[in-house]
Protein backbone atom coordinates (compact mmCIF):
# COMPACT_ATOMS: atom_id res chain seq x y z
CA UNK A 1 0.00 0.00 0.00
CA UNK A 2 1.28 3.40 -0.99
CA UNK A 3 1.03 6.38 1.32
CA UNK A 4 1.86 9.95 0.48
CA UNK A 5 2.54 12.70 2.98
CA UNK A 6 2.97 16.30 1.90
CA UNK A 7 4.83 18.94 3.85
CA UNK A 8 6.15 22.45 3.43
CA UNK A 9 2.98 24.48 3.22
CA UNK A 10 2.20 27.56 5.27
CA UNK A 11 1.86 31.32 5.06
CA UNK A 12 3.95 33.08 2.45
CA UNK A 13 4.14 36.70 1.37
CA UNK A 14 3.53 37.68 -2.25
CA UNK A 15 6.74 37.36 -4.19
CA UNK A 16 8.03 34.74 -1.81
CA UNK A 17 8.91 31.15 -2.44
CA UNK A 18 8.21 27.78 -0.96
CA UNK A 19 9.30 24.20 -1.24
CA UNK A 20 6.72 21.46 -0.98
CA UNK A 21 7.73 17.88 -0.41
CA UNK A 22 5.84 14.64 -0.82
CA UNK A 23 7.13 11.56 0.95
CA UNK A 24 6.22 8.25 -0.66
CA UNK A 25 5.88 5.12 1.45
CA UNK A 26 5.66 1.86 -0.40
CA UNK A 27 7.44 -0.06 -3.09
CA UNK A 28 8.82 0.84 -6.48
CA UNK A 29 8.67 4.61 -6.18
CA UNK A 30 10.86 4.95 -9.23
CA UNK A 31 8.17 3.36 -11.39
CA UNK A 32 5.55 5.93 -10.50
CA UNK A 33 4.69 9.12 -12.27
CA UNK A 34 4.32 11.80 -9.64
CA UNK A 35 2.12 14.84 -9.87
CA UNK A 36 1.17 17.93 -7.92
CA UNK A 37 -2.36 19.24 -7.95
CA UNK A 38 -3.79 22.21 -6.17
CA UNK A 39 -7.30 23.21 -5.21
CA UNK A 40 -8.00 26.86 -4.46
CA UNK A 41 -10.92 27.65 -2.17
CA UNK A 42 -14.22 27.08 -3.94
CA UNK A 43 -12.54 25.96 -7.15
CA UNK A 44 -11.80 22.71 -8.91
CA UNK A 45 -8.60 20.79 -8.50
CA UNK A 46 -5.92 21.78 -11.00
CA UNK A 47 -3.00 19.68 -12.22
CA UNK A 48 0.08 21.90 -12.02
CA UNK A 49 3.14 19.71 -12.38
CA UNK A 50 4.11 16.23 -13.50
CA UNK A 51 7.33 14.28 -13.37
CA UNK A 52 7.34 10.88 -15.01
CA UNK A 53 9.25 7.82 -13.91
CA UNK A 54 11.84 8.76 -16.53
CA UNK A 55 12.16 12.30 -15.25
CA UNK A 56 10.20 14.14 -17.92
CA UNK A 57 8.52 17.24 -16.55
CA UNK A 58 5.50 19.29 -17.52
CA UNK A 59 3.84 22.29 -15.93
CA UNK A 60 0.53 24.07 -16.11
CA UNK A 61 0.67 27.51 -17.66
CA UNK A 62 -0.38 28.98 -14.34
CA UNK A 63 2.92 27.95 -12.71
CA UNK A 64 5.26 27.56 -15.66
CA UNK A 65 8.45 29.53 -15.25
CA UNK A 66 7.90 29.82 -11.50
CA UNK A 67 7.94 26.18 -10.52
CA UNK A 68 10.31 23.25 -10.56
CA UNK A 69 9.30 19.68 -9.86
CA UNK A 70 11.96 17.16 -8.99
CA UNK A 71 12.26 13.68 -7.58
CA UNK A 72 14.76 11.79 -5.52
CA UNK A 73 14.34 8.08 -6.12
CA UNK A 74 16.82 7.26 -3.39
CA UNK A 75 14.74 9.11 -0.81
CA UNK A 76 11.30 8.36 -2.29
CA UNK A 77 10.38 11.99 -2.40
CA UNK A 78 9.08 14.46 -4.93
CA UNK A 79 9.50 18.18 -4.45
CA UNK A 80 7.80 21.22 -5.88
CA UNK A 81 9.73 24.47 -5.66
CA UNK A 82 7.69 27.59 -6.37
CA UNK A 83 8.85 31.18 -6.60
CA UNK A 84 7.25 34.58 -7.19
CA UNK A 85 4.17 33.49 -5.35
CA UNK A 86 0.90 35.32 -5.90
CA UNK A 87 -2.36 35.47 -3.99
CA UNK A 88 -3.89 33.19 -6.59
CA UNK A 89 -1.44 30.47 -5.64
CA UNK A 90 -3.35 30.08 -2.39
CA UNK A 91 -4.65 26.52 -2.38
CA UNK A 92 -4.38 23.10 -0.89
CA UNK A 93 -1.51 21.36 -2.68
CA UNK A 94 -1.88 17.64 -3.12
CA UNK A 95 0.57 15.01 -4.29
CA UNK A 96 -0.49 12.09 -6.47
CA UNK A 97 1.34 8.89 -7.38
CA UNK A 98 0.27 7.25 -10.62
CA UNK A 99 1.35 3.67 -10.87
CA UNK A 100 2.77 1.83 -13.89
CA UNK A 101 0.82 -0.34 -16.30
CA UNK A 102 -1.19 -2.43 -16.45
CA UNK A 103 -3.05 -1.31 -13.34
CA UNK A 104 -2.26 2.42 -13.29
CA UNK A 105 -3.29 2.58 -9.66
CA UNK A 106 -3.19 6.04 -8.22
CA UNK A 107 -2.74 7.29 -4.71
CA UNK A 108 -3.28 10.68 -3.12
CA UNK A 109 -1.90 12.52 -0.17
CA UNK A 110 -3.95 14.57 2.25
CA UNK A 111 -2.58 17.85 1.00
CA UNK A 112 -0.81 20.82 2.49
CA UNK A 113 -2.24 24.33 2.70
CA UNK A 114 -0.41 27.20 1.07
CA UNK A 115 -1.66 30.69 1.78
CA UNK A 116 -0.14 33.69 0.06
CA UNK A 117 -1.01 36.83 1.95
CA UNK A 118 0.64 40.15 2.58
Amino acid sequence: QVQLVESGGGLVQPGGSLRLSCAFSGFSFSRYTMTWYRQPPGQQRELIAIITNRGSKRYADSVKGRSTISRDNAKNTVTLQMTSLKAEDTAVYVCQALGPPPDYLDYWGQGTQVTVVS
